[in-house]
């Protein structure tokens, strides 16, 4: 394909290091002219410009490498990128703009059957300024964490869509996930390796089982139903954990979600054979647990493996209300059952100073008002907080 050099065509050096580049009228004049304008192009000698490629510096990437400096993100933040993309996508009557390259292909075809068509020009603009306002989002939100800690004066928000998902809450609902750039583990990054398609309400629940599971540094077992734990048990190996928690409530455990902090092995996927359960996330599967497990349910038994490293830190939690948005930490208190103030007779024993610990812990995932009987670390009984108090 023949090709002209950015300088030969504006007549315009690089400069600043190559920090200026294609910031010239002759570019953006090419790209931003609509239908009728030809003899004043013609006067500046401007060639129209009909389609329009690029990509932006790898701002996020950067930003996301450990010991980046400031100065590094800085160089990384796209200016001529941004500019010819965000011209090309508002002249979409007339230029084609693409910044996928899964579009090329589809591009291409177009162009050797005559041309893009508008629907597809629009679509490819739709496609630039989600990618435009997503890298601007980045960069804002890098310099608000920078600015020290605190909520910013503003919440930025550009969530690639992850799935459609089979329903609601209600089947009457429609629902879909929306990504984060999150890397540590997961539910919405979890990779499903069986079962049926996610719900809103499987991802809800599941979410619940992971977030208690990770709490916990000893192998621990997770049983969730309706958001809330029924059973959640800590031991040796993950089999016996499970067993202990599903033992725990095992009327309210059926139909249940189970997170686990460790590797599927055999022993666990065999205690989990005979109960009747929606899902499991985990790190991972031995070959032998995940056969087992792709049985039940005649194959519609959901399977989650998280991707990243297992950590307990949430980041920032978000429920919206008519109106707005509410945003709160999810850092925990250290528990040091040491420091804390005894104000009966007897004195608890070193055993229920550390069934304390784990009960105050999952007790944190249970709806307010919320009561979690612990014994051996496990739980015997969780009550969530009910309309009526007495």
């Amino acid at each position: 394909m023949p090709a002209r050099g950015v300088s030969e065509y504006t007549g315009q050096p690089e400069i600043l290091g190559g920090r200026v580049k294609t910031l010239h009228p002759k570019i953006f004049a090419a790209i931003l002219a609509v239908d009728g304008t030809e003899d004043e192009l013609a006067r500046y000698g401007i060639d129209p410009v009909d389609l329009v490629v690029a990509n932006l510096y790898p701002f996020e990437e950067t930003v996301a490498r450990p010991r980046v400096t400031h100065a590094e993100a800085v160089e990384n933040i796209d200016i001529g990128g941004v500019s010819l993309i965000r011209a090309a996508a508002k002249n979409a009557d007339r230029v084609t703009v693409v910044v996928r390259a899964s579009r090329y292909a589809e591009v291409l075809d177009a162009l050797r059957g005559g041309g893009v068509p508008k629907p597809m020009r629009e679509s490819l603009a739709l496609e630039a300024f989600e990618y435009t306002s997503g890298y601007d989002a980045a960069i804002y939100n890098y310099l608000a964490r920078r600015a020290g800690p605190g909520f910013p004066p503003a919440l930025r928000l550009a969530l690639p869509k992850g799935a459609d998902l089979r329903y609601g809450e209600n089947p009457y609902q429609t629902a879909a996930l929306y990504l984060e750039p999150w890397r540590t583990a997961g539910v919405g990054t979890a990779e499903r390796l069986s079962g049926k398609d996610l719900s809103y309400n499987n991802l809800i629940d599941l979410d619940a089982a992971l977030r208690i599971a990770l709490e916990f540094d000893r192998p621990a077992a997770v049983v969730v139903k309706h958001t809330n734990p029924c059973g959640v048990a800590l031991a040796d190996a993950l089999a016996p954990a499970y067993r202990a928690a599903q033992a725990a409530d095992p009327i309210s455990a059926y139909g249940g979600v189970v997170g686990l902090n460790r590797d599927v092995d055999r022993a666990t996927a065999k205690a989990m054979r005979g109960h009747v359960l929606d899902a499991v996330i985990a790190p991972g599967y031995d070959p032998e647990a995940l056969s087992i497990l792709k049985k039940k349910k005649k194959g519609a038994f959901l399977i989650m493996r998280t991707r990243g490293e297992l950590r307990g830190d949430h980041g920032i939690d978000m429920t919206r209300v008519l109106g707005g948005v509410l945003v709160q930490t999810t850092d925990f208190p250290e528990l040091r059952p040491e420091s804390w103030k005894v104000v009966t007779k007897r004195k608890p024993t070193p055993a229920q100073l550390r069934d304390l610990a784990f009960g105050v812990r999952v007790s944190r995932y249970v709806k307010s008002n919320s009561i979690v009987l612990a014994r051996d670390e496990r739980t015997v009984g969780v009550g969530a907080g009910q309309m009526s108090r007495v």
